[in-house]
């Protein structure tokens, strides 16, 4: 027995076939993200199975280990090339999504000593302040990408709803659109690709009567994980539990429902509030910080957690009839996902052949849009 998280490559699979067939329809083609798996080969293989054209991820490491698929996908890199790893990013991503002048000009100088052409998506500004250009200074980035000789402009980019929860919708894909027409009749260019966004823009692309231009998504957690990120409520026809942690029961014991003695803070800052006044079916589990994000960490009906530590996770067992040795299966979301992948101490298995497709009333008719387009050529944006 050993502490893990189990991945249903089927399900990951059949999540990636059903979203890249629902935005078929729309003409818009989607880039599996890696990111919260910290670039499985496995996964990447599952959502290359299921349709996506390529995969991405935020750091360059995890590139790294899907350097050994086969065939080798178009790789990029989401998160802006950090200027000490340029060398590395021409070497291992196929495309990476930009905002630095400077970054773009030691990009071409390294692509040009290793005699590569590296392409470029230069990322705008469209209100959640993470990344991104101002509109206004967008025709002067795309001029400067287009004098470096080893870089290839391939498209714009936005990303909303990260960091400040701004939601994708008509009006910002709209300004997204606008742009890309305008740099193109600026520059005599054309833009093999506007990418409009990550799992939080599904719900407008499935639901506008226009996308625009916006012809490719990237998604990550609607893939692993089945749900909207907007509101983390599930997708309809997708499996939402294609992960699964597994824990180790150490201690079991009938408890007080409430603390005594004097109180300040616990390990990791103010103590859980307990309720009830007589005793809990208490269950201690070797799982702690350390390894999962309590917060976002579903247990089985009829089990509540309690509070977690470090290195132990504490939980009402209710009727449930566990006992030391015992094993108990719980779901996760996205920051759960993220931390039980990164951490050394849980052990990572990944399956396939052991789940059945989502029966077909789950899933609902495709959104149908006013001027559907042709789906461009997977291969757009490869270098």
């Amino acid at each position: 027995m050993t502490l893990r998280i189990e991945t249903d490559l089927d399900k990951v699979e059949q999540n990636t076939r059903i979203l890249v067939d629902r935005l078929a329809s729309t003409g818009i083609r989607v880039t599996g993200i890696t990111k919260a798996v910290l670039g499985s080969p496995g996964v990447g293989a599952a959502m290359l199975r299921g349709g996506a054209l390529g995969l991405g991820d935020s750091r360059v490491p995890n590139l790294a280990r899907l350097a050994g698929l086969d065939p080798l996908p178009t790789r990029t890199l989401i998160r802006s090339p950090m200027l000490s790893q340029v060398a590395h990013v021409v070497e291992v991503a196929d495309v990476s999504l930009n905002t630095e002048a400077v970054v773009l000009a030691a990009l071409d100088q390294v692509a040009a000593q290793q005699k590569r052409t590296h392409a470029v998506v230069l990322m705008v500004e469209l209100g959640d302040l993470r990344e991104g250009i101002a509109l206004d200074d967008a025709p002067e980035a795309v001029r400067a990408v287009l004098s470096h000789s080893s870089l290839r402009l391939v498209g714009l980019g936005a990303n909303l709803a990260c960091q400040n929860g701004v939601v994708p919708d008509d009006r910002n894909m709209g300004i997204l659109t606008g742009l890309a027409d305008e740099i193109e009749a600026l520059h005599g260019i054309s833009l093999d690709v506007v990418s409009g966004g990550n799992s939080a823009n599904l719900n407008w692309a499935l639901h506008t009567h226009d996308i625009g231009r916006i012809d490719e998504l990237r998604l990550g957690e609607a893939i692993l994980l089945g749900v909207d990120p907007l509101y983390r409520t599930p997708i309809p026809g997708l499996h939402t539990d294609a992960f699964t942690l597994t824990a180790e029961v150490i201690e079991v014991a009938m408890k007080p429902a409430q603390p005594w003695g004097d109180r300040a803070q616990a390990a990791f800052g103010e103590a859980p509030v307990r309720t009830g006044n007589t005793t809990v079916h208490q269950a201690i589990l070797a799982l702690g910080h350390q390894d999962v994000d309590p917060d976002d960490l579903h247990p089985p009906d009829g089990i509540a957690i309690l509070g977690m530590s470090s290195d132990h996770l504490v939980v009402d067992l209710g009727d449930h009839p566990d006992a030391v040795g015992d094993e108990i299966d719980f779901g996760v979301g996205y920051s759960a996902l993220v931390r039980a992948m990164t951490s050394p101490f849980v052990t990572k298995i990944e399956h396939r052949g052991r789940s059945a497709a989502p029966e077909a009333t789950q899933v609902p008719p495709p959104i149908q849009v006013s001027s559907p387009r042709s789906v461009p050529d997977a291969g757009a944006g490869r270098t």
